[in-house]
């Protein structure tokens, strides 16, 4: 079965839970509490995505979009400790951007192996021996492990080419490819043959460069006419962009409409193409029209992808200007966003009731059982040291007000001193 190329996916993840702490005793002759040796849970694994020179496209992500990291395990006895979760690590071809839901791009992996934490784990819960201090001899409490988080993030592949063939359909983008390359694309003589990218290393003598086949552009698909604008974005990280002509079309759009079409299509879609290296070239050189198209445009490169004519030369001339851009233009390197700030802890009304929200406010309140006097008196102390209390007081809660915190109820009693 042929394999389908696919260029935009959404994907949904989600960090892996962490593992619970555990409140656990060892009894011993002279301590009737019984030494504390409970362990900690370990960490949720976290969701990274990371460029992988081997992948060519975002399929496996379109036919599974949901994916979830490696939960931490729980705490023990005897001082043992959960182990931490797996990393979920999905690879994506290089030259692949990370989108937020608000569009924000986070990262843009050019480089094999270049990655990004997306999703991190939730923290394990801290077992009894964690809480020993010289004022709490025996704590009888421990944390719950918290939640993964959970994120949908856009993936958009813009492939990594040094050339790009840009023409009509049936310009013979497909045909020259596949004589100067490995490249094996679909060839039929009707519009849109091509309905995904092509790449193929080139080879001339001892130079080599990678050359991208672009679907085939009409008028209008910078702003979204036919198939144009789905793969215009491929456009942009070719360092050379070949402008193939069809001689074919000469009664009708000749070479020069072709030529002016194309490159305002082009402009429009980016201006930084506007400035990219091009060489124009017309194809289908054994054709009878192919002198009269030449005699309209003499700078223009007269090719045969079917006969072989002027191919020597025309690669020559295309090497030749992606070393040159080369020298000028550096290696396009990716970048990755440093993480956001942690969201802010809130306060809103809901219901009867004050919601807050904040994964600092999760934790405070992150313990196994809160019926315990002391594990209860623990989590209101974190919350004043928060300032949560001063949060729920300007926002007009008073005392017995009902306050709810993830799963959590409970009353609003504020003044409760900070945690030792």
């Amino acid at each position: 079965m042929a394999s389908v190329f696919v260029d935009q996916v959404k994907v949904h993840l989600q960090g892996g839970n962490g593992g619970a702490g555990v409140a656990a005793f060892v009894r011993a002759r002279g301590k009737p509490k019984g030494k504390p040796i409970g362990g900690d849970g370990g960490h949720g694994g976290d969701a990274i995505i990371r460029a992988d020179a081997g992948m060519a496209s975002l399929l496996t992500y379109q036919r599974n979009p949901h994916h979830t990291a490696g939960d931490g395990a729980h705490g023990k006895g005897d001082h043992q400790h959960g182990r931490r979760g797996e990393d979920l690590v999905l690879p994506v071809p290089r030259g692949t951007l990370i989108k937020d839901e608000d569009g924000t791009v986070l990262a843009d992996l050019v480089e094999d192996g270049q990655e990004l934490v997306v999703v991190r784990g939730g923290r394990g819960g801290r077992g009894n021996a964690s809480f020993l201090s010289r004022t709490r001899r025996a704590p009888q409490i421990a944390e719950q492990g918290e939640y993964g988080r959970t994120r949908s993030l856009t993936l958009e592949l813009k492939l990594i080419a040094d050339v790009a063939l840009v023409g009509y359909p049936n310009a013979g983008k497909s045909t020259l490819i596949s004589r100067v390359s490995a490249a094996n694309p679909k060839i039929a003589d009707y519009p849109f043959t091509t309905l995904e990218p092509n790449l193929g290393v080139v080879e001339i003598d001892d130079r080599q460069f990678v050359m991208a086949d672009i679907p085939g552009l009409i008028e209008g698909a910078a702003s979204g006419k036919g198939l144009g604008h789905e793969f215009l974005r491929h456009v942009e990280r070719a360092r050379v962009l070949v402008v193939l002509l069809d001689p074919s079309f000469l009664q009708t759009d000749g070479v020069g409409t072709q030529l002016d079409v194309l490159t305002s299509e082009l402009d429009s879609f980016s201006a930084d193409l506007a400035r990219r290296p091009r060489l124009t070239a017309i194809s289908k050189g054994d054709s009878p029209e192919a002198d009269e198209a030449a005699a309209l445009l003499p700078d223009a490169m007269v090719i045969s992808a079917m006969t072989g004519e002027g191919l020597t030369p025309f690669l020559h001339r295309v090497a030749d200007i992606v070393d040159s851009a080369e020298r000028e233009a550096p290696d396009r390197r990716g970048f990755v966003l440093h993480r956001p700030v942690e969201r802010p802890i809130t306060v809103r009304r809901e219901g009867d009731a004050w919601r807050v929200e904040g994964l600092g406010a999760e934790r405070a309140v992150a313990f196994s059982d809160l019926t315990i006097p002391e594990a209860a008196d623990m989590a209101a102390k974190r919350l004043s040291k928060l300032g949560i209390d001063d949060l729920l007081r300007r926002s007009g809660a008073v005392d017995g007000d009902e306050v709810r915190i993830g799963d959590l109820f409970f009353e609003f009693e504020p003044d409760i001193g900070e945690e030792e």
